[in-house]
């Protein structure tokens, strides 16, 4: 059963309403200050982390606000200021920040806080987590339904305006190209004054230093969080969709479990299984094997910093597909329900533009085509060609310093030419 829909999230917004008027009367009256806090919905990683470290080389103090013990810990062990988001000390943090940043949505940080301020308000950082396939935001049906009265067409308006409240607060987003802008600019009703083609903070780590330092770096975050790997093994991964509250489709069966370890030992291969952060899938085969291990996010936060130590990328509509052509990886596409998905959710284009004419509609033919990747040289180039042209058409930059053109904005918009560091612990 998945962990999350926007069913329940929705209904569980209107059921807050008032907690959120409580929240703007006292950010009426709260002033802002220079500092940041910072927030992410999938954890202490993703372009949130690479924001907070570019902040603070430049000399400001960001705090972060966290979600549960875990991301106290880890934020510990980096070094990272933290204090829980929820509660009075997360939602003064807020209301007092000049800049707050989130990666999801405003729940990332103290959601009562985000909006007012006493003079000015805050510069509200969308970094957002990943280039949409699907559609996201405004373009979606899914973002206005509700458990309450799901056919109640003026509920849904209503939580439509209420998205549109939110997010007309937000001073920046950056987008990774022209391509992708347009598509944020719909999805968040925004126009190119927020929406900047910056590049993307979180795919820094694929573009920045030497190939084989990366691969070194990943390789050993790979292997702390699933176990050492032999070397000259090819390691493949599997990333599904989030579907919203419905079951996965594509959870393999019995046979095409049999047939798909059976392509991993003769290819010397490892799966890892990559469940979306927001949604659980029973990817467990029937007979144990070391060659299919689990890396979802309860095991490692952010799998950005990892993939370069990966060879192929098994998806169906992730956004990782875009990605992984920084790196020239070859992908194969397991789609079995793209026609109902588009009708349901909805793509930006048409899924062939992304997928080719060959998507995989189940395992056995994923399976068969991965087999392909791994042991033809010319089939993994013909893949690795076209991610890598997928990938052109949507990073404008691939300089490793998206992060940078990201603070510069904010620091622009913050009316700060130079970094004004706050007080410690106190945004």
């Amino acid at each position: 059963m998945a962990s999350f829909s926007f069913r329940a999230g929705n209904a569980g917004k209107l059921l807050r309403i008032p907690l959120y008027l409580l929240g703007r009367l006292g950010t009426a009256v709260v002033p802002r200050g220079r500092g940041w806090v910072i927030g992410c919905g999938a954890g202490i990683g993703d372009g949130a982390l690479a924001l907070w470290r570019a902040a603070t080389e430049a000399g400001l103090q960001p705090v972060w606000l966290t979600g549960s013990d875990r991301e106290l810990r880890e934020a510990a062990e980096l070094g990272i200021p933290a204090i829980p988001k929820s509660g009075v000390r997360g939602w003064w943090a807020t209301a007092r920040a000049g800049v707050v940043v989130v990666t999801h949505g405003f729940g990332d940080v103290n959601r009562y806080a985000v909006s007012g301020g006493l003079a000015r308000p805050a510069v509200v950082v969308q970094l957002w987590h990943g280039i949409p396939l699907k559609r996201i935001g405004l373009d979606s049906p899914a973002t206005v339904q509700s458990a309450f009265l799901p056919r109640f067409v003026p509920l849904q308006r209503l939580l439509g305006l209420l998205y549109r409240g939110q997010t007309r607060r937000i001073r920046v987003l950056p987008a990774a190209s022209d391509r992708a802008r347009a598509r944020l600019e719909s999805a968040f009703g925004l126009g190119v004054q927020q929406v900047l083609v910056t590049g993307e903070p979180r795919v820094d780590v694929l573009s920045a230093g030497e190939p084989s330092a990366r691969r070194a770096d990943a390789a050993a975050r790979r292997d702390a969080a699933v176990g050492p790997i032999p070397e000259g093994s090819r390691v493949v991964l599997y990333a599904p969709t989030w579907r919203d509250g419905a079951p996965d489709p594509a959870v393999p069966t019995a046979t095409e479990w049999a047939r798909l370890v059976d392509v991993l030992e003769r290819t010397d291969s490892v799966l890892l299984v990559r469940s979306h952060p927001l949604g659980e899938g029973e990817y467990r085969p029937p007979e144990a094997t070391d060659r299919v291990r689990a890396i979802g996010s309860a095991v490692l936060a952010d799998i950005t910093p990892v993939l370069p130590a990966i060879d192929v990328l098994v998806t169906d509509y992730s956004s990782l597909a875009y990605d992984v052509g920084l790196l020239a990886m070859p992908v194969v596409y397991l789609a079995p329900d793209p026609v109902e998905y588009a009708a349901s959710r909805g793509f930006y284009g048409t899924y062939a533009e992304v997928a080719g004419a060959d998507p995989a509609p189940d395992w056995a033919t994923a399976a068969a085509q991965l087999e392909g990747v791994l042991t033809d040289d010319a089939e993994r180039a013909r893949r690795a060609a076209l991610s890598s042209e997928l990938s052109a058409r949507m990073h404008a930059h691939r300089d490793g310093r998206n992060t940078d053109r990201v603070l510069a904005a904010i620091l622009s918009r913050a009316g700060s030419a130079s970094p004004t560091p706050a007080s410690k612990g106190t945004p």
